[in-house]
């Protein structure tokens, strides 16, 4: 099973509407074949292992498949793998996670057993699951799984107070971002960062530029310039600006001729996110990935939006009163509206610390976790199961 774990890994970034699957089968001990889910609309994990034990000569009546998602049971646009399982003669299937999806969950095993195969389920779940957390999310929400990526001071500041903020965190720490970044469908900033630092939002690897994903400007003003590189670049047409009734009509014209462009309800002046995000879904955006600015990431906190941080701390203090925070907006009422990380994990990328967690409603302050719920940092080498998830795919650039 942590062998399909590693192959279902390697779909990382590739794989979306769909999640992450692999498979092994295997007979008394010995690999038949192997496969993972390479592409959405592409063979499923099971098929490709199938195929990959034919090409081999091998034999798979009376073979055990190990698969980390239940297989599937409906047509979409593959058969359901429990026919493949079915047709191949596979006498039994050890399964990881089942379906997330509350329609379909335990059918697909249901049918096996039918069928008379033998099914075991639970093996490594929890890895399973957290390796698709965010199409798990989607698939029962219909909302994007929502990811605050922050590069910051230790005193929390992403830029000085004259607006210098290339580079706060190392390149290692930027290369790790990216990494991230390739997991998403959508990359979400405010119009502020485009106007101050005019991104290019792509994944960059030495010369090659790519962008897998839609880049989104939350904008209601419609501010972009047209001469901004996610309005002029190569992959403009990936380009969604989000703007509202109260953006002028000449600036809105100008921008449908470039990219696409959105217009959005709003919600005390602004793009009302509740309803983006029902959009998105829509969409078939299962993560977004969200990078600023402070008053962009303060507000899909105070919205309750947010499921998880990736915050990169590099080792200096900015300070300045008018230095922008990574975090804005009205901040916490209290105590008790205070968002939290759970499942904390944490690790050094060469001189910064990198750090990610659950956000999740705050506690009552003695129900508070000390530092002994939250997982080590890398020591003598040693990295935790969750983070070595991302050191593994190293064919997403």
């Amino acid at each position: 099973m942590r062998r399909a774990l590693r192959l279902a890994r390697r779909g990382y970034g590739k794989t979306s509407p769909n999640p992450m699957v692999g498979a092994v089968l295997v007979r008394n001990g010995r690999l038949l074949g192997e496969g993972w889910h390479r592409k959405a609309g592409g063979p499923h994990a099971e098929v490709e292992a199938v195929a990959d034990a034919r090409r081999r000569g091998e034999r798979i009546r009376g073979a055990t498949i190990y698969v980390t998602l239940e297989p599937c049971s409906t047509h979409g646009r593959t058969p359901p793998c429990t026919d493949a399982i079915q047709t191949a003669g596979i006498r039994h299937a050890v399964v990881a996670a089942t379906d997330p999806n509350p329609a379909h969950a335990g059918r697909g095993l249901d049918l096996l057993r039918a069928a008379g195969i033998n099914v075991e389920a639970g093996l490594l779940a929890e890895e399973a699951t957290r390796l698709n957390e965010a199409f798990n999310h989607w698939i029962v929400h219909r909302t994007p799984f929502i990811t605050l990526k922050v590069a910051m001071s230790l005193d929390g500041k992403i830029a000085t107070a004259t607006g210098e903020s290339k580079w706060i965190t190392s390149p290692e720490s930027r290369r790790h971002a990216m990494r991230l970044r390739a997991g998403a469908d959508a990359i979400l900033v405010g119009v502020n960062t485009v106007l101050v630092d005019d991104p290019t939002l792509s994944l960059r690897h030495g010369k090659r530029e790519q962008c897998p994903y839609r880049r989104i400007v939350l904008d209601s003003r419609a501010r972009t310039p047209l001469t901004s590189r996610l309005v002029g670049d190569a992959f403009a047409e990936r380009t969604l600006i989000v703007t509202t009734d109260r953006a002028p009509a000449k600036r809105l014209r100008a921008l449908q001729q470039r990219v696409e462009v959105l217009v959005a309800p709003t919600q005390d002046g602004r793009v009302d996110l509740m309803w983006l995000m029902s959009t998105l879904g829509k969409c078939d955006i299962t993560h977004l990935f969200v990078e600023g600015g402070g008053e962009v990431h303060g507000a899909f906190l105070e919205a309750g939006l947010a499921h998880r941080l990736a915050a990169f701390y590099a080792p200096m203090i900015i300070g300045g009163r008018e230095a922008p925070k990574a975090v804005g907006g009205q901040g916490a009422g209290s105590w008790d509206d205070i968002p939290r990380l759970e499942r904390v994990e944490s690790r050094r990328i060469g001189p910064d610390l990198f750090l990610t967690g659950r956000l999740v409603s705050s506690p009552r302050p003695d129900d508070c976790p000390n530092v002994q719920g939250v997982a080590p940092a890398v020591e003598n080498g040693q990295d935790n199961a969750s983070l070595r998830f991302l050191d593994e795919v190293d064919d997403v650039l």
